[in-house]
């Protein structure tokens, strides 16, 4: 014995069934149905990260490459500027396209920060012209994104006459 069951539309069958319905033409002789008023399309949720992915700290202001941010004590700072805060990897984008060169520079810096590794160093090259070549000033772009930002606490050049290698201080895992 089979027994039915009631099955209750949604907001989002109705609407899609009344957006269909306005498509049919009623057959030779026939009268057309009313159509249903169609509603308005949902508003998307965006995701929501896993705990685990989600940033520990609350966004942080914008980075500049060589200016000292908010939230580093003087000694590292000091540390970090006068080069003996020493890199424990190295990241070097020669030759690579400035796609290629975002993946590898966003891999590097998770793998480094989920190692906890406090300092890097990423060799961009000078580049030609007066701005420098397309990786160059890209980087300062690239770690401000959110993806990165939470994850990078300063950035420096680590010689003056050297602007083609940047220094990457990381924030401590937690």
């Amino acid at each position: 014995m089979a027994t039915s069951r009631r099955i209750s539309l949604t907001e989002q069958d109705r609407s899609d069934w009344a957006a269909y319905a306005r498509l049919v033409r009623p057959l030779p002789g026939r009268a057309a149905l009313p159509v249903p008023e169609i509603l308005p399309p949902p508003v998307a949720v965006p995701p929501v990260l896993p705990a685990a992915l989600r940033p520990a700290v609350a966004p942080a202001a914008a980075l500049s490459v060589g200016g000292q941010p908010g939230g580093l004590d003087k000694s590292t700072w000091n540390r970090l500027l006068s080069g003996r805060l020493a890199p424990a990897r190295t990241l070097d984008l020669h030759g690579r396209t400035a796609q290629r060169a975002f993946h590898t520079l966003h891999a590097f810096l998770l793998s480094a920060h989920a190692d906890g590794v406090r300092c890097v160093e990423v060799i961009t090259g000078r580049g030609a012209g007066e701005a420098g070549g397309v990786l160059r000033r890209e980087l300062p772009h690239w770690l401000n994104l959110p993806s990165l930002r939470p994850l990078v606490l300063a950035a420096i050049h680590p010689h003056p006459a050297n602007p083609g290698a940047v220094r990457v201080l990381l924030r401590r895992t937690r």
